[in-house]
């Protein structure tokens, strides 16, 4: 195991877009290793990291740790969908005269990374979606964690101001303590997800990613929010063309498996691998060795 503390190692970065926007991301290990472009999940910004970064360093990759409009250092951008952040990565890899590289994000990542597939296919070879959200139902809303299925009434009903309240309450929470804090917002999530909140290397990661994803309030939060629970206008599934594996659990009580299945369906080269019955939403986080390795032989 090879631990660090939160930010060793990590080099800060920055990119100007149209109109002074700041696109923030962090690089990770040998910038001569295989480039992983990693997608962070909501609220996440580019301090998203694992603290236990052996599977990264046994693999050799440059880990590119990206971060969305109005989270850490990126400039807000209201209004956004998802093309607009997918664009930004296009534009990171440009900085970096990367071509294609591989892909990997969570939870909130997915519909961000399925906009940069099928905008910028070339840049793909080979995509994992870990845990994704996807539009859900009403029924489906019933059975998440409070925070996501009082965000999806909040949202359904248009009552924005009250979808801010109930952020800058959580934000409240999370930063004056982010253990505690996350245990109370996964009000709803299975034992290994709890077990998983308990390491003190989960622990670690997760303060410094969420203090620093929040630090500037929750506009980016949002913003974000209403993007993923409202229609996927800017998302064509059918131009996604790169091979997708998404992992999923049963008991994800964040993102569930039934709405993820529907999104799957549309994505051509997509494959659904599921954990075991008793896992939940952070189950990606034990088994990041096995993600890799499948993601990494596929291009």
């Amino acid at each position: 195991m090879v631990t660090a503390t939160p930010l060793q190692g990590v080099r800060d970065q920055r990119l100007e877009r149209e109109g002074g926007r700041t696109v923030a991301w962090s690089e990770f290990g040998d910038p001569a290793g295989l480039p992983l472009l990693r997608v962070p999940g909501t609220p996440g910004c580019r301090y998203s990291l694992r603290a236990d970064r052996t599977p990264w360093i046994e693999r050799g990759l440059r880990v590119i740790t990206t971060e969305r409009p109005g989270f850490g250092a990126s400039t807000r951008l209201p209004g956004r969908g998802f093309a607009e952040p997918a664009d930004d990565l296009a534009a990171i890899l440009d900085h970096l005269e990367l071509d294609a590289v591989h892909v990997m994000g969570g939870s909130g990542a997915a519909p961000h990374e399925l906009a940069f597939a099928a905008r910028h296919p070339e840049r793909v070879r080979a995509m994992t979606v870990l845990v994704g959200a996807a539009p859900i139902t009403d029924d489906e809303s019933r059975r998440l964690i409070g925070i996501n299925a009082e965000a999806y009434r909040l949202v359904r009903e248009g009552d924005l101001d009250g979808l801010r309240a109930l952020q800058e309450t959580v934000r409240t929470s999370l930063l004056e303590d982010p253990v505690a804090a996350m245990r109370t917002t996964m009000d709803r999530a299975p034992d290994a997800d709890r077990a998983v909140m308990d390491d003190p290397l989960w622990q670690e990661g997760w303060t410094v990613a969420i203090r620093e994803a929040l630090r500037v309030g929750v506009d980016g939060w949002l913003d974000e929010a209403v993007a993923v629970l409202t229609p996927w206008n800017d998302v064509d599934l059918g131009a996604v063309r790169t091979s997708v594996t998404w992992w999923h659990a049963a008991g994800d009580a964040n993102a569930p498996l039934s709405a993820a299945q529907r999104v799957i369906a549309a994505i051509p080269r997509a494959r659904l691998v599921t954990f075991g019955d008793s896992e939940g939403h952070l189950a990606p986080y034990r088994s990041e060795a096995e993600i890799l390795d499948e993601l990494l032989a596929r291009g």
